[in-house]
């Protein structure tokens, strides 16, 4: 068997959860069948069982607008990846920007396409800001996509019910495999000199942030929340790749009034390597998740797997992470039923946030508590393993019912 799998991101150009999960599934997936990843990017790779090959594009040359260079840069690529030809068995795309080549795929060569549902672009129409024009062909082609996919992967209960609410798609077709997460490597650590290059106390608790600086996750409500913190606990912002100028400068502009009324606020915008993520994870007393739409959430496993607890909102796919009261709390969260989500009650949010984080705070034992559960909840539940051996299981059976060309 083997799997040709088209994904915007691969190592080392990771920014998002999605890059994340194709870099773990496609080495899992390379222990039982042949892979071959195609990706956007300059990368090479070429080992027994998985083959990695990066396609650039010559946006530089584009006379369109800067909001549409990443969108043709895409369809370029994703020509690119079907005209070198392929004698894969099946296609698995990974976000919309590669829906394009998975249908390409389909169509031409005659194999299965299975897409996995990271995001819904319907569900996210802050993008407008980043793609102009973009965004409208984004939801043409992420709906031409699904609706013609073989199967879907949702990554979580409440992702699978909202494909099925916005798109013409059997029940049958959209199979749930959640993320998953390596609990080797994401395992608690003593080192400290991360932190102390940036000139964080490890004597002093602090609350964590991890993410992109997006509409969708929600950092400008916990930024907000930190006025409402105890006075004595840091904060550690480790976000950067800002969707928009615009986003960028209200992060910027937050976080500077916040720092005039009280310090210990690190604000760490470079993208943080994997080693230097565990250290954070492992020295936070507590993990915020704040996120306003999240599918699942793999930064939520990351910090339970680092024997974090973690403070998220209930939305999406977080409760099926985050066990309330064991693993950690679920913050409710009042918004408006409709994309583009955000908080009615945006300082009632805020407040809710840091309630539950001071709790935590307060009490170390509880923390430990949370923490071992939240690390025992990881390893039972969310292998990458276990998500090879589901996905595998779906390939052959798409492969199975694929109809004999003549």
């Amino acid at each position: 068997m083997k799997a040709l799998l088209l994904t915007n991101e691969y190592p080392p150009n990771i920014y998002g959860g999605a890059g994340v999960h194709v870099e773990y599934l496609s080495r899992e997936l390379a222990k039982r069948i042949e892979v071959e990843v195609r990706c956007f990017g300059s990368q090479s790779l070429s080992a027994q069982s998985l083959t990695v090959h990066g396609f650039e594009a010559a946006t530089a040359g584009y006379g369109c607008q800067p909001t549409l260079r990443s969108v043709f840069g895409a369809l370029e690529r994703c020509v690119a990846m079907n005209a070198m030809g392929s004698d894969a068995q099946l296609v698995h795309c990974h976000t919309w920007y590669t829906h394009l080549g998975g249908i390409i795929a389909k169509l031409n060569y005659g194999i299965p396409l299975l897409i996995t549902s990271h995001s819904l672009e319907p569900l996210r129409p802050w993008k407008r800001e980043q793609l102009g024009g973009g965004y409208d062909f984004s939801l043409w082609v992420e709906k031409t996509a699904l609706e013609l996919a073989d199967a879907i992967i949702a990554v979580s209960e409440g992702s699978k019910n909202d494909v099925l609410r916005l798109f013409d798609v059997s029940p049958e077709r959209v199979h749930v495999i959640f993320n998953g997460i390596d609990p080797q490597e994401f395992n608690p650590v003593t080192g400290q000199d991360v932190l102390l290059r940036f000139g964080i106390d490890p004597a002093t608790p602090y609350v964590l942030f991890l993410g992109r600086i997006t509409r969708q996750k929600g950092i400008i409500h916990f930024v907000r929340a930190i006025e409402y913190l105890a006075p004595d606990c840091q904060v550690v912002l480790c976000a950067g790749a800002p969707d928009t100028p615009a986003i960028a400068a209200e992060m910027s502009a937050t976080v500077a009034e916040v720092q005039k009324r009280r310090k210990g606020i690190f604000w760490i915008q470079e993208m943080l390597d994997t080693r230097s993520k565990v250290q954070m994870y492992s020295h936070a007393a507590v993990f915020c998740c704040p996120s306003l739409y999240e599918p699942f959430g793999i930064i939520n496993l990351e910090a339970m797997s680092c024997e974090v607890p973690v403070v998220g909102a209930k939305v999406g796919g977080i409760p099926e992470i985050i066990v309330d009261g064991e693993t950690g709390y679920l913050v409710p969260l009042e918004q408006q039923t409709e994309a583009p989500y955000e908080a009615t009650d945006p300082d009632g949010y805020a407040r809710a946030l840091a309630e539950r984080i001071n709790g935590l705070l307060d009490s170390p034992s509880l923390r430990e508590r949370m923490g071992k559960a939240g690390r025992k909840r990881v390893i039972q539940k969310f292998s990458w393993a276990s998500v090879a051996d589901q996905t595998v299981e779906l390939y052959s059976d798409l492969i199975s019912r694929r109809p004999t060309l003549p």
